[in-house]
Parts: C-alpha cells; sequence; structure tokens
C-alpha cells in the first residue's frame, strides 16, 4: 500500500506523519520513524486527521442562512454577496462597524497564515480580534518589551538543559506550547536519566509534575509574587550571574530596588509556598550550569500575565541562563518572519523599531491595541453597547476558524452578542457554537487535502527544523483553499473581481514559502528552496538552537532594558495588590470546605483535543467523561460531595452543572474544569460532539478580569460558588 508522509497541524508539535492509504481512503496513521524532529513519536491526535476528513458533518460547499434555514450555495455567489453586503455596511458606518476573529487553528493553517492580513487589511477595520489575547499576550509583550519584537519569543532548550523549572505549564499534556518539542515526555525523561531535575509549580498535580522530580502547589494567579521574591532573592544572596549579557543589559540597579519588598517571607501567605522553597529553588536554577525557567498558560491567563513572563525572562538573564545552551534560546527558522532592523543601521539610517501598542483603544472600555489587535474579553460589549458619538459599534462579524463562543471569557455574552449582528461570515468547515449565528459559512478544503508549511511553529521549535507537507487528496472540483477564500473576498473588497474563466490563478502562498526559503538564513548555505524541501518528505534537521545575542536584538539601542516604563508602572499595581490582599478569591486560597466560601477556578486540557477542536472526532472523545469538576477531599468533604456527584458551579457571570471528581491532585481551595466543552447550543451540527457534550468553562469566567497591561483574559483564579444539586 502506498505511504503519505507529512506533519500533523492538529498542535503545535508537528509530528511527522506515515499515512498509508488506498484510494481515498486512510488506512493507517503511525508517526514517521524518520522524520528527524518528532523520531516515529505521534500522539492519539493523530488519527483525528482521519476523523476530520471523514466527518459527514464537515461542510465542504458555501452554506446561507434563508427563513427555511441552510441552503448550499455557490462560491460565485456566495463570494458576491458576502462582499457586498461588508461593502454596504463599510460603507454606511464605516470599516469599524466590522469586527475580525481569528481563531486558534489560524496558525496552524499556512493558507490562512499567509492571507487573512491581506484580507483584514482590505476592510480597514481597527476591531480585529484573535485566540492570541486569550493565553498568549503576555509572551509577545514581554518580548517586546525586553528584546525588541513580540515574536522574538526565546524558546526552552530542553534537550540539553540539566534543571528545567516548568511554572504553569504542563508539556507533556500541551505536547509543549510556545515550546515545539514532539515527545515532550521523553525528553523530560532524559533530562532525569542524565543526571538533571524536573521542578513543576501548579495548583494542579499535572500529567507533568506526576513525572517530574518535585512539585509545589500555588494558589492561582499569585505566580508573579513566586516570580518577584525569586528575582529578590537572587538580588539578596548574590547569585545574579548575567554572564556575557551583562555587556548589553541596563537597569539592573533600578531592578534591584524595586523588587527588595517582595522577599519570599512576605510573598508566602499569597502564593501558599514556603519561604524556604522559594529560596531553595532560586538557588538551585541559579546553582546549576544549564537550567530554564518556563512558564505558560497558568501563568498567562492571571491578572499579571505581562510581568510572569517579563519576569520568567529576568530571571533567565539574572542566572546566566538566556541565549546559553539549554538554556532559554532564539530560533533560526528557515523562513523568518522577525526583521532584523540592525543590519545597515547607521546614524543617517537608525533602527526601525516595533511600535504597535496604544496607538488606539477600544470603544467601550478603553483598552490598548496590540499587535495590531484588541482584546477578545472586549468583543460582546463592542457589539452590544449602542454607538457612542462619532464612534460605531460592530454591526458585522467575519470569523475564521474558531469558536470564541467557547473558547473566549463570558461566552454566553458574546453568544448574545453574535445573535444581534445585521451581518455575520464565518470561514469554518463546521457549523458549531459560534457560526450557528452567521449569515454564511465558507468552508474550506482542510487536513489532508492540503499543502502546509508550518510558519509559526518551526519558528518556536526546540530545534531549527523545516517540512513542507503536500496534500494526500485532491480536494473536490467544488472545494475551495483557505487561501483562495481570503484572496476572494479581498479581491472583491478592493473594488477588483476575480474571473477564473479569464483570468490568471490568484497567487498561491506557495510562491510566498519559496521565496521565503530561499532568502532566508539557509538559502545560501544549504541551497534551500521549496524544490530542495519537497526532496526531503521526511524533513530537515539543521541542528541545535545557537547564541544569537546581541545580533539579534531588535531594541533601538541593540540593548536589553531590565525594567522598561511600561513594567514598572505595572509593578506599583502588583505592590498595592500585595499590601492590600485585594486578589481575587478567598483569602489566602485557605479553604475550610464551606459551601458559602469560594473557591478559586482554574481550566486544563486532554492531550486528545486541542480547546475546541476535534471533539467531533469519535476516536479522540471516546472513554469515560472527561468534564468533571476536580476538586481536593478537603473541599468536597465539607460540602458533603463524592466523585461523580452532580455539582453547581457558579460566577458573577453564570452557573454550569457537572459531575464533581474528587482528587488530591487538587490544591485546596482550588478546583478545576476543562476547557472548550459546552457543545448543547441549539442549532448545531456535531453529531459526535453532542453526545458528549459537558460544559463551558467560559460560561463562568469574567470578562471584567483582564491583564490591564497586555489585555490578555484573566481565566485563571475564577472566584466560583460550588453546591451540591
Amino acid at each position: 500500500m502506498p505511504v503519505h508522509y507529512r506533519a500533523c497541524n492538529l498542535c503545535e508539535a508537528i509530528c511527522g506523519l506515515a499515512i498509508t492509504y488506498e484510494g481515498n481512503t486512510v488506512l493507517s496513521i503511525t508517526g514517521d520513524k524518520d522524520d528527524p524532529f518528532s523520531r516515529g513519536h505521534i500522539c492519539p491526535k493523530a488519527v483525528g486527521l482521519k476523523d476530520i476528513y471523514e466527518d459527514p458533518n464537515r461542510l465542504k460547499q458555501p452554506q446561507k442562512r434563508t427563513a427555511s434555514g441552510w441552503e448550499t450555495i455557490g462560491w460565485t455567489q456566495a463570494f458576491d454577496e458576502v462582499a457586498d453586503r461588508l461593502r454596504q455596511i463599510r460603507t454606511e458606518f464605516g470599516p469599524n462597524a466590522i469586527g475580525y476573529y481569528a481563531g486558534n487553528p489560524s496558525v496552524h493553517n499556512s493558507g490562512t497564515f499567509l492571507t487573512s492580513p491581506g484580507f483584514v487589511k482590505a476592510i480597514g477595520t481597527r476591531n480585529v480580534f484573535s485566540a492570541s489575547s486569550v493565553d498568549q499576550f503576555p509572551h509577545h509583550f514581554a518580548a517586546w518589551q525586553l528584546f525588541g519584537h513580540p515574536l522574538l519569543l526565546p524558546i526552552p532548550d530542553i534537550d540539553r538543559t540539566d534543571y528545567w523549572l516548568i511554572i504553569g505549564g504542563n508539556p507533556i499534556v500541551s505536547n509543549g506550547s510556545i515550546m515545539t518539542a514532539p515527545d515532550v515526555a521523553n525528553r523530560l525523561r532524559a533530562i532525569q536519566e542524565r543526571g538533571g531535575k524536573v521542578v513543576v509549580i501548579d495548583p494542579r498535580r499535572t500529567e507533568t509534575a506526576k513525572r517530574a522530580d518535585e512539585h509545589h502547589f500555588i494558589r492561582p494567579g499569585t505566580d508573579v509574587f513566586l516570580l518577584l521574591a525569586m528575582v529578590q532573592t537572587l538580588f539578596a544572596e548574590n547569585l545574579v550571574r548575567s554572564g556575557r549579557l551583562t555587556a548589553v543589559i541596563d537597569g539592573l540597579d533600578t531592578l534591584c530596588e524595586a523588587v527588595q519588598p517582595f522577599t519570599p517571607d512576605v510573598v508566602t501567605e499569597q502564593t501558599g509556598m514556603s519561604a524556604d522553597a522559594i529560596r531553595q529553588l532560586t538557588h538551585e536554577l541559579a546553582g546549576a550550569d544549564r537550567a530554564v525557567c518556563y512558564g505558560r498558560v497558568g501563568v498567562s491567563v492571571q491578572q499579571f500575565g505581562g510581568l510572569c513572563l517579563w519576569l520568567i525572562n529576568v530571571i533567565n538573564i539574572l542566572t546566566g541562563h538566556l541565549d546559553e545552551p539549554g538554556g532559554m534560546m532564539f530560533t533560526t527558522p528557515a523562513i523568518d518572519v522577525i526583521p532584523r532592523p540592525r543590519l545597515g543601521a547607521s546614524a543617517e539610517t537608525p533602527v526601525k523599531t516595533y511600535n504597535r501598542y496604544g496607538r488606539y483603544h477600544s470603544r467601550v472600555s478603553h483598552y490598548p491595541d496590540f499587535m495590531g489587535e484588541l482584546p477578545v474579553s472586549c468583543l460582546a460589549e463592542e457589539i452590544l453597547t449602542p454607538d457612542s458619538p462619532g464612534e460605531t459599534g460592530i454591526r458585522a462579524m467575519v470569523t475564521s476558524c474558531g469558536n470564541p463562543v467557547l473558547s473566549t471569557p463570558n461566552g454566553r455574552q458574546l453568544d448574545e452578542g453574535l445573535a444581534q449582528l445585521e451581518c455575520m461570515v464565518s470561514i469554518d468547515i463546521y457549523l458549531n457554537e459560534t457560526t450557528r449565528h452567521a449569515d454564511y459559512i465558507l468552508p474550506p478544503a482542510t487536513g489532508l487535502e492540503t499543502a502546509h508549511y508550518d510558519l509559526t511553529f518551526h519558528a518556536l521549535a526546540i530545534r531549527n527544523t523545516a517540512r513542507y507537507s503536500t496534500p494526500l487528496f485532491e480536494k473536490r472540483p467544488d472545494q475551495k483553499y483557505d487561501w483562495e477564500i481570503f484572496e476572494e473576498l479581498r479581491l472583491r473588497l478592493e473594488g477588483d473581481v476575480y474571473d477564473s474563466e479569464t483570468a490568471s490563478p490568484l497567487q498561491d502562498p506557495v510562491l510566498k514559502i519559496d521565496a521565503g526559503l530561499r532568502y532566508g538564513p539557509y538559502g545560501n548555505s544549504h541551497t534551500l528552496s521549496l524544490q530542495a524541501l519537497l526532496a526531503q518528505p521526511h524533513g530537515l534537521d539543521f541542528g541545535p538552537l545557537q547564541p544569537q545575542l546581541p545580533d539579534r536584538l531588535t531594541t533601538a539601542n541593540g540593548r536589553i532594558n531590565l525594567l522598561p516604563p511600561l513594567l514598572l508602572a505595572d509593578l506599583d499595581r502588583a505592590s498595592e495588590v500585595l499590601r492590600r490582599d485585594t486578589m481575587p478569591g478567598s483569602a489566602h486560597g485557605q479553604s475550610n470546605g464551606s459551601t458559602s466560601e469560594n473557591l478559586l477556578l482554574i481550566s486544563r486540557r486532554h492531550l486528545r483535543s486541542n480547546n475546541s477542536w476535534m471533539h467531533n472526532a469519535h476516536r479522540l472523545v471516546k472513554g469515560p467523561n472527561r468534564c468533571t469538576l476536580q476538586m481536593n477531599p478537603a473541599d468536597a468533604d465539607g460540602r458533603g460531595l463524592v466523585t461523580g456527584q452532580l455539582v453547581r458551579v457558579r460566577s458573577r457571570v453564570g452557573a454550569v452543572e457537572l459531575p464533581v471528581e474528587v482528587t488530591a491532585d487538587m490544591m485546596p481551595g482550588v478546583v478545576c474544569m476543562p476547557h472548550g466543552y459546552g457543545h448543547n447550543r441549539p442549532g448545531i451540527q456535531l453529531d459526535v460532539a453532542v453526545r458528549h457534550a459537558g460544559v463551558s468553562i467560559n460560561d463562568l469566567t469574567d470578562e471584567t478580569f483582564i491583564d490591564e497591561l497586555t489585555g490578555n483574559a484573566m481565566l485563571s483564579g475564577v472566584p466560583v460558588f460550588v453546591d451540591c444539586v
């Protein structure tokens, strides 16, 4: 039987696949043992590609809402009607009356990644939102402030480290997040086998924590105080060893003074961690030759997410573990989208620095833009709040491969807002909880029908790699690729019309990929091109990450300011919260099990799904119910609860009911739900998902809880009450 080789694009790990097929039928999906990066490893999600390809619920032709229901229409009619409607709204109310939301899969599909920005530019709107402001903005903000560009993200070099401190991350389940790393479990084990140590700090004893050498509970939302205490300890106990970066860092004395109040003894009540444990962790990290401090979603989705990610970078700098093997390092991807402004700069031609923050603000809550986006937490209010003088609200939305009703804070409020739009267009393959509100659904060919080069995750990988995937199956003649949809709409909005019978084809993004490879860092040294990459169906490995500082910095002066003004100002906010003890939730996270006492809610994900994706793939959802409320035995006993009992969870914005799961894996005072569920809305067409509907955690999360600095949603540490039903 023939075998097709490609990379899986269902999560960040981009594992190599070997797909055995016959005709248009997938017979098996296994790991590609010749992929130099994943080395034959795959996770259970890989088989989901077969389920998605064969899914009878997957849409393949445009759908139009009519008085009698959904009607299948042709592509030309769909493009013309959508463009006409968007132009009408733009003409009458201005471009900002149209909003755009990009879901997480946008960065997992190269066609969407390369062509959707042109479509958004053609609309001309400032009301752009994405999943990035749900859990990722703090990473980009810290990178911009310290290194000069929000995409210049350092990656943990776990294959060469001897000490890995993980704060708020669960890479064994996520397969690495902002850390593309297939087979994390074996890479973690390799650290231990060479005498290294792995430590996890998390309010839940996660799957990663269970394989680590050490785990510490921490009260949700207080990571900023732990990190500040670690920095204070580095200074107070003479542990600062910034090495060769000492020559390019500024603000060391200012930082030392700013963190002095945050001693381990001061923060122990807030965090729930002992002062001795904080000092020990700091000494171990500073004393290891090759060590890395890594934080992910848990430290991003809280009210001081920006400070947390800044501090993690600062800790790696102060301990000499930034830009060094085994520490945090920068990638050299085959296609590098980050400019290098220092090349050719002079006094006459100064460095052009990145500045896309606070250029404009949201209409209602006045949140600043960042990276050309507004916080998705304010999307619903921008729709629901009446027009203000000189400013219009959002009257139309375009969503791309996203389900924000389930994946953004206070999803019920957004559900209400989407129902009131004058026009909604969704570029999506499913009729889900969000797209059920659309007037038009434009479904692209997907998965095994598409070519793919992972622009995003090769740039976030723990090794420098490249792989191009060709389609396994031809798309049907009545299907369109994602890039064709965006290009068709862009041309119409710009006043041009593409006629497939008389005009030359639309520009395939593969041309951009080829150019990026040819002019990238390996174009000359490895004569890399698309043709060369096609000759390597298992992908190419260009070796481990290499030191790149200071040359890689894109700051105006080519230096690292350890305490930029925006972060110093936000540090004052954290100081005030610590002084007043005004963190959300019960005092110091202590719980006596009383039903009148609120608990702190956090979320979790599962290896067989990716956020709200893949719940309609039957192989990935079978088995025991995963949508449970995990609770510590002390909290359960005080409420008279046992595993399997139905409970009601209430917050400021709503309530849900689900079974409780009593487990010592939870910190007392903290409860945990998975995210991405809630497939119980009327009108959706997800036959498998509705049988495993669960409830949505974002019917409890609060859109007003936000990191004021970055605009990121606060999803960790949401105060809730739990009662027996």
